[in-house]
C-alpha cells in the first residue's frame, strides 16, 4: 500500500506526541497560530494602504483634470 492510512498518521501522532509532549505541542499550535494571524493582519494593512494610496490619486487626477478644464475654458 503506497498512500498513508489512518492508522499511519494515529501512529505518527502518537510518537509525536510523545517525543515532544503535549505542552510543547500547545506551544507549536499557539505560535503557528500567531503567526498567521500576523500574516493575515499585516495583508489586510496592506490592501488597506494600497487603496487608500489609489484613492488619493484619483482625487488628485481628478482636481488636475478640473483646473485644466477650467484653464481650457478660460
Amino acid at each position: 500500500m503506497a498512500g498513508l492510512s489512518i492508522w499511519h498518521i494515529v501512529l505518527f501522532a502518537i510518537v509525536f506526541i510523545l517525543l515532544f509532549g503535549t505542552s510543547k505541542l500547545r506551544n507549536i499550535g499557539r505560535d503557528v497560530g500567531g503567526a498567521v494571524k500576523d500574516f493575515k493582519d499585516s495583508v489586510k494593512n496592506d490592501d488597506e494602504k494600497a487603496r487608500q494610496q489609489i484613492e488619493q490619486d484619483l482625487i488628485i487626477e481628478n482636481k488636475n483634470s478640473q483646473r485644466s478644464n477650467q484653464s481650457n475654458n478660460a
